[in-house]
């Protein structure tokens, strides 16, 4: 009896344990991403805490005779700034050397201006003297023409031919005088656009010197951009492109929470819904959030992942100074079952 009974023992034993061990890897498997959802209360997911308000600075096409610039100022990576503060320093010498060079070149052209004002002068007064003597001339024939009817026939053709052409001289000079004034006026306006020209390109050239100082019209940190030649952090010295972010200032006083929500969930949560949130480096503490937007497009969690999941986006009810861009956080959504 004492053997049955000690069999029996061991049996039960062995029984519980495996049942124990069965229990502990079914734990296991259910713990990939939720860590209560087994008992259908909440969903746990990790996220990146980041700015709502983020001031990004792209480098504009100042003109069309610069394409690369150099930066010979930049901030520190991570420095604290305020509204106004100078982040980012653009070279202004290029663009100082076509302001000189545009300044003599104006000089020159207003100089040509007003030496063409002169030349036309002279040569409209002397057209016109001109006409003034064919005039004369013109007159003197005809009173002859008029004075030769008197005599012989061919003294009057011959006076009848030289009163002609006398009349043709003078229609001719008319002529020039006016085709000198019509070209004076086209010489004039052509020499006055050029000279507008460069009167507008010097104005847009000195607006562009105290654009090339970049300052921040938010506070918060600056954060450089990238170089895309090297793929290092932007240093003064580089060459920027238009279009090329040179950097931006997250405002650090309201943050969101970029998380995700797996595709088997997506729909136990709802826009507007309140949440924990807790940060990594200070899991004790609890953050009120709330749900902001919820995608509508489901895709992998990462490029070789075959999780998929929709993005979330957290808002964060209260500005906290311990909440800073790019921290790691644990978002706690309640599962609406």
């Amino acid at each position: 009896m004492k053997t049955h009974h000690h069999l029996y023992q061991i049996y039960l034993f062995v029984l519980f344990t495996a049942l124990f061990f069965l229990s502990c890897g079914n734990k296991e498997d259910s713990a990939d991403h939720d860590e209560s959802l087994s008992g259908g209360k909440t969903i746990i997911e990790s996220g990146t805490l980041e700015a709502i308000n983020n001031k990004l600075f792209i480098l504009p096409r100042y003109s069309m005779y610069w394409w690369e610039m150099r930066i010979i100022g930049l901030a520190e990576h991570g420095t604290m700034v305020s509204e106004g503060d100078s982040i980012i320093q653009i070279d202004p010498a290029e663009v100082n050397k076509f302001i000189l060079e545009r300044e003599t070149n104006l000089e020159t052209q207003i100089a040509n201006l007003e030496k063409l004002y002169v030349d036309q002068a002279n040569i409209i007064s002397d057209l016109e003297s001109r006409i003034r003597g064919e005039t004369s001339s013109f007159n003197l024939k005809k009173i002859e023409l008029e004075s030769s009817r008197f005599e012989t026939e061919r003294q009057h053709s011959i006076k009848k031919l030289e009163f002609k052409q006398a009349e043709i001289t003078l229609a001719k000079e008319k002529r020039k005088l006016e085709l000198a004034k019509i070209i004076n006026e086209n010489n004039m306006k052509i020499q006055k656009i050029r000279v507008r020209q460069i009167e507008n390109d010097l104005e847009d050239f000195k607006r562009i010197v105290p654009l090339l100082t970049i300052r921040t019209p938010v506070a918060g940190v600056f954060q450089r951009g990238r170089n895309v030649r090297t793929g290092s952090m932007l240093n003064v010295g580089d060459m920027a492109m238009p279009s090329y972010s040179m950097g931006n200032v997250p405002v650090l006083k309201w943050m969101k929470v970029n998380t995700f929500i797996n595709e088997n969930d997506f729909l136990k949560i709802k826009v507007g819904q309140k949440m924990a949130v807790r940060l990594d480096a200070l899991p004790e503490v609890v953050f009120k959030g709330e749900i902001a937007y919820i995608g509508r497009l489901c895709h992998p969690r990462e490029w070789n992942s075959r999780q998929k999941v929709f993005d979330v986006e957290v808002k964060m009810m209260e500005p906290d100074e311990r909440l800073k861009p790019g921290m790691t956080v644990s978002c706690e959504f309640l599962a609406d079952n």
